[in-house]
């Protein structure tokens, strides 16, 4: 069953990813990417796996230690849970990432190899697309004044 749930998890995430990649002027891929109620379905089996080794997550993440990590994921329900909730962390990252883009006029060509690598790498894909908004110019508000786009 943990393994099941390992892959779902992935199963899960996956129809944001590609509508975000794929699909990216849509209006359908702007309100799903919008939601954060998208990473739900995973946490909910992140919970599946977490519950049956709570006692040991507790350890890991209330008194930090390599080896009581490192015995956490050396279970199956351990290592699953933490890559579920890998799996619901990037996948926020990636639609703050979509939203920032949009907003700014990053080219979907840029942006769906950048949202590739957050979704394999997410701290190296976070760090180039940081550099990307840095580049991006002041961007004109509809209305044609100009928008701060710097936070």
């Amino acid at each position: 069953m943990t393994g099941f749930l390992f892959e779902l998890s992935f199963y899960l995430v996956a129809p944001v990813w590609l509508l975000m990649i794929f699909a990216p002027h849509r209006r359908l891929t702007a309100r799903v990417a919008a939601s954060p109620l998208t990473v739900l379905p995973v946490l909910l089996v992140h919970l599946a796996m977490a519950i049956p080794v709570f006692p040991e997550l507790w350890a890991a993440v209330s008194s930090p230690d390599i080896d009581v990590f490192r015995d956490l994921t050396a279970r199956a329900n351990g290592a699953g849970a933490v890559w579920a909730q890998v799996l619901a962390w990037d996948l926020l990252l990636g639609q703050w990432m979509y939203r920032e883009a949009r907003r700014l006029g990053v080219h979907p060509l840029v942006m769906g190899p950048l949202l590739v690598l957050t979704i394999l790498l997410s701290p190296i894909g976070l760090m180039v697309f940081l550099v990307v908004r840095a580049a991006r110019p002041a961007h004109r508000s509809p209305a044609g004044g100009e928008a701060l786009v710097r936070s």
